[in-house]
């Protein structure tokens, strides 16, 4: 595998995959583990937590992040307060996980707290129902009702409803690329910017098994294969063709679309959908800018995060959103 050399040391102590589906309850707590051991740093940070109410009755949780000092008049408010100096920016940031695990814990999000010191901005973290146990559409329903949410009760939040953007990595870009379809096409709450992070966007991505965006197969890292079984966990049981909604690359008109930011990685099978997507977006008239981290594979950043090539990668996307939201601030490069 053509791996970066800053990373071959990272690399070479990744551990072996095993099957998450397994059993998946102790995948996620595997994971919760690992978060609760390495506490984010809050510092100049403050979030709430709501519940925003589904048809059903059920209550979607969502948390909300704030810079100190910028807080709204609550969820409920319908105008005035907002934040001092004027409302700020609002980022729907979905996450990762393969659409099955990936929650933080409560007020731990580390995406949604760097990105509210740094862009400023308030970030909202959405707790979408998980698969195998909610397949889609479950999942980007959740998503597209707490962006309607966001919007609705921007005022009380402190939000600028003018500028509200979604931001994913991962399954959480592909939520992102279909939560940006949904608002087009269902007249909702206008976008200004998707951030899409090593995206999840085409479920016939690993269906050729001898195929390898990596050149090889290899359980520490993911692969086709491995992307192939988050798929058939994710969709109803028995789908022959994705819908677009569920992925994004199946959408057959990309035209109207928000602005966009593309990630990919050099060693992740899903790089080449990525790059397909950001072309089609161009020719469809979306602004689009693409980057590529060579002798990178899927979520490398999670292991070598100290490294120059995880630095500016992660500079790189989020000067991106930052550009979009605060268009006078310069976008880092």
């Amino acid at each position: 595998m053509r791996v970066h050399p800053e990373l071959v040391a990272a690399y070479e102590a990744l551990p072996r995959f095993s099957d998450p589906y397994e059993d998946i309850e102790a995948t996620r707590e595997g994971f919760h583990a690992i978060l609760a051991a390495f506490p984010a740093d809050r510092t100049g940070v403050r979030s709430e937590r709501f519940g925003i109410g589904r048809a059903d009755g059920s209550a979607l949780t969502v948390e909300v992040y704030r810079p100190e000092g910028a807080e709204g008049a609550g969820p409920d408010a319908t105008g005035g307060a907002g934040a001092p100096g004027g409302a700020l920016p609002a980022v729907l940031h979905f996450h990762g996980g393969g659409f099955a695990l990936g929650r933080s814990l409560p007020g731990q999000d580390r995406v949604a707290i760097e990105l509210c010191r740094e862009l400023p901005a308030v970030v909202v973290t959405v707790e979408y129902r998980l698969a195998p146990e909610h397949r889609y559409p479950a999942g980007v329903e959740d998503c597209y009702r707490a962006l309607e949410w966001v919007a609705e009760r921007a005022a009380g939040l402190g939000v600028d409803a003018s500028r509200i953007a979604v931001a994913g990595k991962s399954a959480g870009g592909g939520l992102g690329a279909a939560v940006a379809l949904m608002a087009r096409d269902r007249g909702g709450p206008a976008l200004v910017h998707q951030s899409l992070c090593v995206p999840d966007l085409d479920d016939r991505v690993g269906a050729d098994e001898s195929e390898d965006a990596a050149g090889a197969l290899d359980a520490r890292v993911l692969t086709g294969r491995g992307v192939r079984e988050s798929w058939r966990h994710y969709l109803p049981e028995g789908t022959a063709q994705a819908e677009a909604y569920a992925a994004p690359a199946r959408a057959t008109d990309l035209s109207g679309l928000p602005p966009a930011h593309v990630l990919v990685c050099d060693l992740d099978p899903m790089r080449d959908a990525g790059l397909a997507y950001a072309r089609r977006l161009m020719d469809a008239g979306v602004p689009v800018t693409v980057r590529n981290v060579p002798g990178a594979w899927h979520g490398f950043e999670l292991f070598a995060p100290d490294t120059r090539v995880a630095k500016e990668m992660t500079a790189h996307w989020t000067g991106q959103l930052r550009e979009a939201l605060h268009p006078a601030s310069p976008a880092v490069v």
